[in-house]
């Protein structure tokens, strides 16, 4: 059987477009001799649609996308993700997760999603009610196992485990597993997930065939790597990940006999978890952070119809970072810098943010704030009198910046790329309404030691990135002499620390345990859970680990926990 595998880069609720996409594969695939084309989970209004699925309105347009994807399903079948309402609206939610199965221009099978994920980003039992009956589609004489997403993750290696939806479609002896996919990137997960695949594969000693989403939708990243496996664990085809993609495998089965019954045994296939990430290694994966980076940036701007941006160009590290991928992602000459130095600012900071552009090859402005620092400052001095220096003037310098950069925003129609990086939002070291502005957040997901590893390998052809700003110390320059480590621990030691505790769910017992000092792993915890309220204020981040802040971490701001 002739398979076309449609990885495609979805709208969430631009039906016109996704299914005019949807089309153009059909009739690619139809073209070629193709047999049956898979698309991925809810391809037809795009993943997740969250609280879009409350409007009647958008279930009507996902119908009537569905019914054009149902007519051109002539010669070939068709097999495609949307949502489905619930006919027994007296027994659970409205919606069901569903798959679609086209073919002669009629719907010949329906699959609903059985295990429905409420961890991390993940709300999908808000809205959809699992599936309670497991049947396979019958198709050109095939039985097909069609599972969606997560149904082929709750797997476990003890033959006598039984409770996942391949367990139960395993009793009408399938000849292959179809996974339709919406997986979100995060740096281990496509490790994780081609060893769910291949677990599934030796569990059952079938074939399948995984076709994941591809493309942004503002944090969450989705990076395709579709694949096609056969029974003996082989890879027959793997698309690229990152890019949309079409492409064909055929599937040939040569023994047509199958074991009655559950499964057959099969080799333990060790399973590689996220907690098996024991620590925080920096270089891990950089190459596939770039690039999903890249696509968060690329897919933000054409959503939301957005051309430009800005960035606040400080000669640090983060900024030189935003800045390079910006470009990369944009073109240079749709990225403005803006430089604002102040008394703090040391010679170089001006030099190596100026280099960098010239490097880059994007525009850039010099806006000196001493000035209005002194008037702002001047202005206060009745109310602050004779108090020494301190945070309030610090900030007020961010404040003044975070003023300046959003008025070439709003006078230009560009986009604020914020710099800030996970080390410094977990420690609440950012001023509200100042460096922590910004319409996505660029590095909010990376800990200062992989930005320090991205840069460098963002330098590894050419130098882009100045070397002074890699190997100078990192520093606000908010008062003379400021250095980041006046005020936190090496990065290398706080990096570690906040990778144990907000990746690994590591509480103070245990790192203590791993031979940290306790007052320092404390004070550590402290600052985090106190920042609470500064995170909630801030701005999508494009998400590349297994536990980014926003949607994927909700914490209470008012706490007490470790405080």
């Amino acid at each position: 059987m002739k398979i076309f595998l449609a990885q495609q880069n979805y709208h969430i609720g631009n039906f016109e477009a996704n299914t005019q996409k949807i089309l153009d594969a059909i009739a690619e695939a139809k073209a070629d001799g193709g047999e049956l084309i898979v698309f991925s989970e809810m391809a037809v209004c795009g993943y997740p649609p969250r609280d879009f699925l409350e409007f009647d309105d958008f279930l009507n347009q996902t119908e009537a996308a569905l019914d054009r994807i149902r007519n051109a399903a002539d010669t070939i079948g068709v097999l495609v993700g949307a949502p489905c309402r619930n006919p027994d609206l007296k027994d659970g939610k409205d919606l069901f997760n569903s798959a679609y199965l086209f073919y002669g221009q009629q719907q010949i099978g329906l699959v609903h999603k059985t295990l429905l994920p409420t961890y991390d980003v993940f709300d999908e039992y808000r809205y959809f009610e699992p599936a309670r009956s497991w049947n396979v589609l019958h198709f050109k004489g095939k039985r097909l196992a069609v599972t969606i997403c997560e149904d082929i993750w709750n797997i476990d290696d003890n033959p006598l485990y039984r409770d996942t939806p391949m367990d139960f479609l395993m009793e009408q002896n399938p000849h292959v597993m179809i996974n339709l996919s919406a997986s979100p990137f995060s740096y281990q997960h496509p490790m994780v997930r081609q060893a769910i695949i291949k677990q599934n594969v030796a569990r059952y000693s079938l074939p399948m065939i995984y076709v994941n989403a591809v493309g942004a939708q503002t944090e969450l990243v989705f990076d395709g790597g579709s694949i096609a496996m056969d029974q003996y664990q082989n890879v027959s085809l793997e698309l690229p990940y990152f890019k949309e993609s079409l492409q064909e495998v055929t599937l040939k089965w040569e023994d047509e006999t199958f074991y009655e019954g559950i499964r057959k045994p099969a080799l333990h296939i060790p399973l590689l978890m996220p907690h098996h990430f024991q620590h925080l290694e920096p270089e891990t994966q950089i190459g596939a952070i770039h690039q999903a980076l890249l696509l968060g940036i690329r897919d933000y701007f054409r959503k939301s119809g957005f051309t430009k941006a800005i960035v606040a160009s400080s000669g640090g590290i983060d900024s030189a970072v935003v800045l390079a991928l910006a470009c990369e992602a944009l073109g240079p000459e749709n990225v403005q810098a803006l430089l604002m130095p102040s008394e703090f600012s040391s010679s170089h900071s001006v030099s190596d943010a100026e280099q960098l552009s010239q490097n880059l090859g994007n525009p850039y402005e010099i806006i000196p704030i001493a000035g209005v620092f002194d008037q702002y400052t001047e202005a206060l001095k009745p109310v602050f009198g004779d108090l020494p220096f301190s945070v309030a003037e610090e900030n007020l310098q961010s404040r003044i910046r975070g003023a300046m950069v959003m008025a070439l925003s709003n006078k230009f129609g560009s986009v604020l790329l914020n710099t800030s990086n996970k080390s410094e939002l977990a420690t609440g070291y950012g001023t509200l309404y100042g460096d922590m502005a910004g319409g996505l957040g660029v590095l909010g997901d990376l800990y200062k030691m992989q930005i320090y590893a991205l840069a460098r390998h963002l330098n590894r052809n050419t130098e882009l990135i100045p070397e002074h700003i890699l190997t100078k110390a990192p520093s606000a320059e908010l008062r003379p002499g400021q250095k980041d480590s006046d005020s936190l621990p090496d990065y290398a030691v706080l990096d570690e620390i906040l990778y144990q505790y907000i990746e690994r769910r590591q509480g103070p017992d245990e790192l203590v345990a791993m031979g940290y000092e306790a007052t320092l792993v404390s004070r550590i915890l402290g600052l985090v859970n106190r920042a609470e309220f500064k995170r909630a204020q801030f701005c999508p981040i494009i998400r590349v680990s297994p536990k980014a802040f926003g949607m994927g971490r909700r914490m209470p701001i008012v706490g007490k926990y470790l405080d």
